[in-house]
């Protein structure tokens, strides 16, 4: 049974609506048509839904921190001015784990809202036998707040692409690299690395992860080949610098490190062969149901899941892995990353080339950013190697970066940029940076910190 009145749900429950309005244009676009700012008791709450609804009509999205802090400083009472801030503080550091319950549960009561009203005016329309206008009046009711997003809208979604946090971002280690990705990997990207056997394809997500996890991401890391808690020593050994093969003797450091990290890191095995893409995805939501949001997912590595598609050709299995794998990070809208073996020929060449993928030449069809990792015989008693850009979807490639490769202890450090003459034509302040930024509730509590 839905309740009568939106107080009845509680003040968090309304925050939780305010924040989804402000963060899910997909909830706003449906509902926007049967949300009233006089749902709510709320003075404050009031005010930033009609916010909302204002900025709605005109630009076709909902309004960012920066437009309600512009918004805020025309309130001259002072009282209200304060209870605005806190609200929007509020509404941005409130957790995800119950989002769709939230949003499902607003949509039915606003739909319930329409219908009495509809019924209360068909009263004085009975006594009159309009009859049509009663009709009608039940009917736009009845398909109010009906899903409405038919896609990104050219004409009207102007403001939307353009916004800095359109495409949210996780930084990789390598700020040159971030450079050429637009920040680095999306939400609902699929990133892959490929690499010849035990040049450090491995050791390169556990870079990816461990970083991610200093910035404050919440990391999945599924391992197909290695132990649980071998890769958790890896771990340590990229937080303390200490390499993996000495780390048991150094405990203290690492109980030190972990304390500081500001991210959660979940490290999940599933045996080789067994496990498939659905498999992933019913351990991602399991996560997501003990209230921790994933926000970057690491597979080592994809080619080792069973693909549902049996076939005699290997190949035809591989493509719906990654065909799936795709699909799983679009729908989830979390950026996956993993690895790939190379050819014979391809681990001999000081540079790997896109032809020169093992197995399925499809793979870097689906992939939106490829980068080979070379490191040959030579380079592994030396410490080097190469991270080539084979396939960048936001930006240039055929960019080759030399490295210095610690793979004791995951540290690949980019050693020369590309010749300037080979860099984008747009000029670095034209670049998105948003890697550089915070997650959003980290964001909120610095923005609202500011006086308003």
């Amino acid at each position: 049974m839905t309740l009568q009145s939106i107080e009845e749900y509680g003040p968090q429950f309304q925050i939780k609506v305010i924040s989804s309005l402000l963060t899910h244009k997909e909830f706003l676009v449906n509902i926007h048509d049967i949300l009233s700012h006089e749902s709510f008791g709320n003075q404050a709450h009031q005010w930033i839904i009609k916010e909302i609804l204002s900025y709605y009509d005109k630009y076709h999205c909902p309004p960012s921190m920066e437009v309600l802090k512009v918004e805020m400083k025309k309130l001259t009472n002072d009282v209200l001015k304060l209870s605005v801030k806190e609200q929007l503080r509020e509404a941005y550091q409130a957790s995800t784990e119950d989002t769709e319950y939230v949003q499902e549960e607003f949509s039915t009561f606003c739909k319930n809202q329409q219908l009495k009203k509809a019924l209360l005016e068909s009263v004085d329309l009975l006594k009159m036998g309009d009859y049509d206008t009663i009709k009608f009046r039940i009917e736009s009711a009845i398909k109010a707040g009906q899903d409405k997003n038919i896609g990104h809208e050219y004409n009207k979604d102007v403001e939307s692409r353009y916004r800095e946090d359109n495409r949210k971002t996780i930084a990789t280690p390598w700020p040159e690299i971030n450079e050429l990705l637009q920040g680095g990997l999306g939400n609902g990207d699929f990133g892959l690395i490929f690499g010849n056997p035990g040049g450090g394809k491995s050791w390169s997500l556990v870079a990816l992860g461990g970083f991610a996890v200093q910035m404050g991401f919440n990391v999945l890391h599924y391992t197909l080949e290695l132990g649980e808690d071998y890769v958790g020593r890896r771990y340590d050994a990229f937080f303390t610098h200490v390499p993996v093969n000495l780390i048991l003797q150094n405990r203290d450091k690492v109980e030190e490190v972990i304390p500081q990290l500001e991210g959660q890191l979940i490290i999940k095995e599933f045996p080789t062969g067994k496990a498939t893409i659905n498999t992933i995805e019913s351990h991602i939501k399991k996560i997501i149901s003990m209230g921790i949001t994933p926000d970057l997912i690491i597979i080592d590595y994809v080619d080792l899941l069973s693909s549902k598609r049996k076939s005699t050709d290997r190949k035809f299995e591989i493509d719906d892995i990654y065909t799936s794998t795709k699909g799983l990070a679009r729908e989830l809208n979390l950026p996956i990353w993993s690895v790939s073996q190379v050819n014979r020929a391809g681990s001999k060449d000081d540079v790997i080339e896109g032809d020169k993928a093992a197995g399925s030449y499809d793979k870097m069809m689906i992939t939106d950013v490829a980068i080979s990792l070379s490191r040959k015989k030579e380079d592994k008693v030396s410490n080097t190697g190469r991270f080539h850009i084979m396939k960048n979807r936001y930006g240039m490639d055929g960019v080759t970066f030399h490295l210095n490769a610690d793979t004791s202890t995951g540290h690949f450090e980019i050693t020369d940029a590309p010749d300037p003459d080979d860099e984008p034509r747009s000029s670095k302040s034209e670049r998105n940076t948003n890697f550089d930024e915070l997650d959003r509730r980290m964001l909120a509590n610095k923005f609202f910190e500011l006086n308003t």
